[in-house]
């Protein structure tokens, strides 16, 4: 099997600044799956514990010169160490910064590639896989190898594979969070209160948040969200109830779902903020099988959506919950 690519300015960006940071937060290990026209990093697909979350980023977005072959239909995947990778990249891309100066036009060159090799480690005698990152200058080249796990088995990466198609799988409804800080500092507060945090969710655009003991509740209620998907009007006769009320309601006409999430997983997905997302959906799936976070990405200075990049968090239930 074969990859190697040439990392754009762009895509050295998106990586280094925003989508490293923030998936260092998830797990410190991920899947790094490579297709012919995507790469994903994926956390807990295949082992099925704690938070999942699935950041794909179209070839054009992060590469250049993109080749990639393997006798998996052109499919690559293997586990990294995201701080190591996230180091190695930061490392390389100084030197590089440093070779390029403030020149527009990069010689060919000086550009940074990112490979696959197999080396032999000091002190052993057993070669072994490495992602490495190379930039070379007038009279000197820098690389940074990233030790990787053995590549995944043709039935691992069809297993990983069928895993990503199943957490493709979209909400029947979804509702928007435009201000991530606002909802941030609120859970921030709530992780020092209990645990699980209960997330109700309802056609009419409600997102409840509430955290229960035995000495406190404390709740937060976000109304008139915009609805993507199954929608419902609030009755009349429940517009002036509490929250609480009005949820619980909701949830027994159909309107709404419940589930609890551990609040540490809820907070876990927030730290995707770093991403530097546009604005967040909420869901619960059917079920009430996980609770899924979508971050969107506009393209700079617009309003549409950038389908080249795309993040979304999948949180597991604690309690089956209702609805």
């Amino acid at each position: 099997m074969k990859f190697k690519a040439f990392l754009t300015d762009n895509g050295i960006s998106l990586l280094e600044k925003r989508f490293l940071p923030a998936l260092d937060k998830m797990g410190k290990i991920c899947h790094l799956y490579l297709t012919r026209d995507h790469a994903f990093f994926l956390h807990n697909l295949l082992n099925g514990d704690g938070i999942q979350s699935i950041a794909q980023f179209r070839k054009e977005a992060l590469f250049d010169d993109y080749r990639i072959s393997s006798q998996n239909d052109d499919c690559i995947a293997f586990a990294v160490d995201l701080s190591l990778l996230h180091r190695a990249l930061r490392s390389v891309v100084t030197i590089y910064a440093e070779f390029c100066g403030d020149d527009a036009a990069v010689p060919t060159s000086n550009r940074l590639q990112i490979k696959l090799v197999k080396k032999l480690p000091p002190h052993s005698q057993q070669p072994m896989p490495f992602l490495t990152f190379e930039t070379k200058g007038y009279k000197s080249a820098v690389i940074q190898d990233v030790p990787i796990s053995k590549p995944l088995s043709r039935t691992d990466v069809l297993e990983l594979q069928a895993a990503l198609d199943t957490a493709q799988d979209l909400p029947q409804t979804l509702v928007q969070v435009p201000d991530m800080n606002q909802l941030q500092n609120f859970v921030d507060r709530m992780k020092h209160v209990g645990d699980p945090i209960s997330v109700s969710i309802s056609k009419c655009g409600d997102l409840h948040l509430q955290i229960s003991t035995s000495l406190i509740t404390l709740g937060a209620e976000f109304r008139k969200l915009l609805v993507i998907g199954e929608k419902a009007q609030v009755p009349a006769e429940d517009r002036n109830l509490t929250a609480q009320s009005r949820s619980e309601r909701a949830i027994q006409r159909g309107d709404a779902m419940s589930v609890q999430v551990s609040v540490k997983h809820f907070f876990k997905s927030l730290q995707c903020h770093l991403a530097r997302p546009d604005c967040a959906f909420y869901g619960i799936a059917p079920q009430g099988a996980c609770l899924t976070v979508i971050f969107q990405f506009f393209i700079p200075g617009t309003h549409q959506t950038d389908k080249s990049i795309s993040l979304h968090c999948r949180l597991p239930v604690l309690d089956p919950g209702s609805g």
